[in-house]
């Protein structure tokens, strides 16, 4: 088995067949499999989820809970679907999201097999905000290998999590980041570590937000004081797993949260002192940058 598609999903009945169809069309060389994850759905997700299965049974296995896991705080992914991983390689796709490209898989592997050194693989993503296109996740205009350091600042908005294609090593390995936080962008961390992140500045898939049942929809937002004081904490983690080697990194996107907690605060006289300007700043040019690129990358298209 070369790779193993591991996909969430709860009450996404709207959005779930796109994400199937998405893993079914892949014209992959290899063999490879798809877990989908139903998390005790009520709207009818698991019984579309159960169709594909009977109709793909070599290609899709179904994992159904009957009480909701999330709520309880378990850690899903750990919990349920490592023990049933067979890949030497991991995708991920949410319920929500789909793969565009029927040779994503294909060339993510080969990317990664001729990149030996590093760990992760990731490709340019369509933003889909409320059904309509809003612009791409995109960190560079071209094929790269991008440095943990650009991944650390980056944030979560980096790359989409359906572009991403991991060694199994990397991702089952349980490091202090992740006993703090288990999302995506622990993910695009820890697998940029080694080698950094291979990037293929081609659109393979598409990314949801600002609907119902969308992850962005059913999670807090990063903003929020709680979310944000965790996410603090899990830069903390890496810096220690590192050994200080990407600090830097770390005290910037650090100090980029604080500085997006006094603006979601209204705290402007606090945003006032040198050092919130400073952070500020970077962020603006960052946005700024990030304009213009979507702006280019829509006129490519």
């Amino acid at each position: 088995m070369t790779v193993t598609v591991l996909c969430l999903t709860y009450n996404q009945a709207d959005y779930i067949r796109d994400a199937l169809e998405g893993f079914v069309a892949q014209r992959a060389p290899f063999r490879f499999e798809v877990l989908v994850h139903d998390d005790a759905s009520t709207d009818g997700t698991a019984e579309i989820v159960r169709s594909y299965e009977a109709r793909y049974p070599e290609l899709i296995r179904g994992v159904y809970q009957t009480e909701n896991q999330y709520s309880r705080g378990v850690a899903i992914p750990r919990t349920f679907l490592y023990p049933l991983i067979c890949g030497r390689y991991v995708a991920l796709c949410e319920g929500d999201d789909y793969w565009t490209d029927p040779d994503k898989l294909r060339r993510q592997v080969a990317a990664l097999e001729a990149c030996p050194g590093a760990d992760l693989c990731a490709h340019r993503t369509q933003r889909l905000h409320k059904g309509r296109a809003r612009g791409f996740l995109a960190p560079r205009l071209r094929d790269a290998v991008i440095p943990a350091e650009e991944v650390i600042l980056g944030g979560g908005n980096f790359v989409a999590t359906s572009s991403l294609l991991c060694r199994r090593e990397a991702y089952l390995l349980q490091t202090p980041m992740r006993e703090v936080m288990v999302n995506d962008y622990v993910l695009q961390i820890q697998g940029s570590l080694r080698g950094g992140m291979v990037y293929l500045d081609d659109c393979m898939s598409v990314y949801r937000t600002g609907v119902p049942g969308s992850w962005t929809g059913q999670h807090g937002h990063w903003m929020e004081d709680g979310v944000r004081a965790q996410l603090n904490r899990m830069l903390d983690a890496l810096d220690g797993y590192t050994g200080g080697r990407f600090h830097r990194a770390v005290e910037l996107r650090k100090r980029q949260y604080d500085s997006n907690g006094l603006l979601a605060r209204k705290d402007y006289a606090a945003m006032l002192a040198p050092r919130e300007i400073g952070v500020t700043l970077h962020r603006a040019g960052k946005d700024l940058a990030r304009a213009w690129r979507n702006l280019i990358l829509g006129f490519r298209k």
